[in-house]
C-alpha cells in the first residue's frame, strides 16, 4: 500500500517515536513500513498467533480492546484497517489512548467510496450494486474513513489532522495470476457466492442477489474476452485516511 508513498505518514513522528506499537497488524503491512521509517522499536500485535508468524519479532499476541500491556507502555500506537472490523471501535481508540504517552494513529478506509473504472461498461455500475449490497450486511463501520476523528474526540484525544491517501489498484496487461484468477472468479460468480451470507444479513433479497450475480457473471464474461485480447483495463481507488490525535 505504502509502495507510491509515504507522506499520508509524516504527521504519526516515527522520528521521534522510540517504542510503536502496531495493533492488529496481521501479516506485517504497515509494521515493516514503520521499522523502515523509526530507528526505534516496533511491536506488532494480533489476535491471530498465525498472522503473527509473518511479521518477525517483536510480537505480541492479543486483543485490541484489551491489549497486555502497561499504561503508557508506547509512544505512538497506530493501525490500519482495523477499526472499521471492530463492533465497537470506540473502545479500541480508549485501549490504544491508554497504552499511549503521546500519539495515537489510525489508518482507515471508506469502504463506501470506493470508485472502480474498467474498460467493460458494465463493471463500474454492478461494483457499485454489489458494494451497496455487501455494506448493508456488515455489522461494523466499514465506511468508518475520516470518521475516525470522531473516535478520537470521543476518547478525550485532541487531533491533530486527517490525511487522505488513496490507494490505487490497477489491472492492465500483461496481466498477473492474481488478475487472471480474479477474472475467473467474476465470470463463475464465485466471489458473490462467498458473500452471499453477509449480503443477506442487509435489506437485499436472495431474489436480488441473485438477478445481481447473473448480471455480474455476464460481466466476468466480458472481461476475460477482453483480457484474451490484451484488451482490458481496471482502475479501482480505495480512500484511506489517516488520523492522528494526541493524547
Amino acid at each position: 500500500m505504502w509502495a507510491d508513498s509515504r507522506e499520508a505518514l509524516a504527521d504519526l513522528g516515527l522520528a521521534d517515536a522510540d517504542r510503536v506499537l502496531d495493533v492488529g497488524c496481521g501479516t506485517g503491512e504497515l509494521t515493516r513500513v514503520l521499522r523502515e521509517e523509526t530507528d526505534g522499536t516496533v511491536v506488532g500485535v494480533d489476535a491471530d498467533a498465525d498472522l503473527l508468524a509473518a511479521v518477525g519479532q517483536p510480537t505480541v499476541q492479543g486483543d485490541a480492546t484489551r491489549l497486555p500491556f502497561a499504561d503508557d507502555s508506547f509512544d505512538l500506537v497506530v493501525c490500519q484497517a482495523l477499526l472499521i472490523n471492530l463492533p465497537d471501535p470506540g473502545a479500541a481508540v480508549r485501549e490504544f489512548a491508554r497504552v499511549a504517552t503521546d500519539r495515537i494513529a489510525a489508518v482507515e478506509p471508506d469502504n463506501a467510496a470506493v470508485t472502480v473504472e474498467s474498460t467493460v461498461a458494465a463493471e463500474p455500475p454492478l461494483a457499485r450494486r454489489a458494494r451497496r449490497f455487501y455494506l448493508d450486511g456488515v455489522d461494523t463501520d466499514v465506511a468508518l474513513g475520516d470518521d475516525a476523528a470522531d473516535l478520537f474526540r470521543g476518547a478525550g484525544l485532541s487531533v491533530v489532522s486527517t490525511r487522505r491517501y488513496d490507494q490505487v489498484r490497477e489491472i492492465a496487461p500483461p496481466y498477473g495470476e492474481q488478475a487472471v484468477r480474479a477474472a475467473r472468479r467474476k465470470a463463475t460468480g464465485e466471489g458473490l457466492e462467498s458473500d452471499r451470507e453477509t449480503i443477506l444479513d442487509g435489506e437485499t433479497t436472495p431474489e436480488e442477489l441473485d438477478r445481481l450475480r447473473e448480471r455480474w457473471r455476464k460481466m466476468g464474461r466480458t472481461v476475460v474476452d477482453q483480457m484474451g485480447d490484451r484488451a482490458y483495463e481496471r482502475r479501482e481507488t480505495v480512500p484511506f485516511f489517516v488520523t492522528v490525535g494526541r493524547v
